[in-house]
């Protein structure tokens, strides 16, 4: 049975608000109704959860704000995960950047937001390089990523190299050596940007990705937003079994991408 349409709306604009996308405020009833084809009733509904969940002040004759949202990388009720083996993401995730083409949206250098200055271990309003890609196969559309890279490293490439080259060889072709990286998989249903970007119905299920990329001295180099078809890309892990007997516990030996 499909998710009641409120509910849909509630979840992709809980998702928007987690990634800090609302600071100036919510779009109005008017504007929400008109993104997703619903009458006010529904949209109201929706806004209702988020308000009632402590995500949104909602104030008579006042626009909708964001409250606080969870830390970066982190999502409501987790716990933080493992951290993938870094060298055979690192090889597959170069391995797709060749093997697929890409569509550069956007390329821009902005002020860094809480979020992107959290995670990447900047001041509040430091310059980062956004970049918005469409990533896709013979078949269509893959995936659509968001990178943020702060500035000294960003500028030494552009729009024309990133609608060449990987990021991740953009980076050590700067002088960046990669350490680590600490990834999270979820789940996101698609908005309507997504939906027209990756050629689905909103309200569609995608990957939702976000990547945290450290050089070899702990410093966060990139961090990433991209989200996936699922009909279109699989992620593949490994896992061995390691240490004493009454603690054994899973590690990763391997990572791999599918995609067709």
């Amino acid at each position: 049975m499909p998710l009641p349409k409120y509910h849909q709306i509630y979840l992709v604009l809980r998702e928007q608000l987690h990634e800090g996308r609302f600071a100036e405020g919510l779009p109005g009833e008017l504007a929400l109704m008109a993104q997703f084809g619903v009458a006010r009733v529904t949209v109201r509904r929706a806004l209702e959860q988020l308000s009632s969940e402590g995500l949104i002040a909602r104030n008579p004759g006042r626009r909708t704000r964001a409250l606080q949202p969870p830390a970066a990388g982190e999502q409501p009720g987790t716990k933080k995960l493992e951290r993938a083996n870094l060298r055979g993401l690192l090889e597959n995730l170069v391995t797709m950047g060749l093997h697929t083409s890409v569509k550069v949206i956007e390329v821009a250098t902005i002020t860094a937001s809480t979020q992107v200055a959290e995670a990447l271990q900047l001041q509040l309003g430091d310059a980062v390089q956004k970049a918005v890609r469409v990533r896709s196969t013979k078949e269509g559309p893959l995936s659509h990523i968001t990178t943020y890279v702060p500035d000294t490293i960003a500028r030494r490439f552009g729009r024309r190299e990133l609608s060449k080259k990987p990021i991740l060889v953009l980076l050590e072709e700067s002088g960046v050596k990669v350490g680590r990286a600490h990834q999270t998989i979820s789940a996101r249903l698609a908005d309507n940007v997504l939906a027209q970007h990756l050629d689905v119905s909103v309200g569609s299920a995608l990957l939702a990705v976000r990547r945290l990329i450290y050089d070899e001295d702990e410093r966060p180099v990139q961090w990433l937003h991209g989200f996936y078809r699922p009909d279109r890309y699989t992620y593949e892990m490994q896992l061995s079994r390691v240490g004493s007997i009454d603690a054994k516990v899973w590690v990763s030996k391997d990572v791999s991408a599918q995609f067709n």
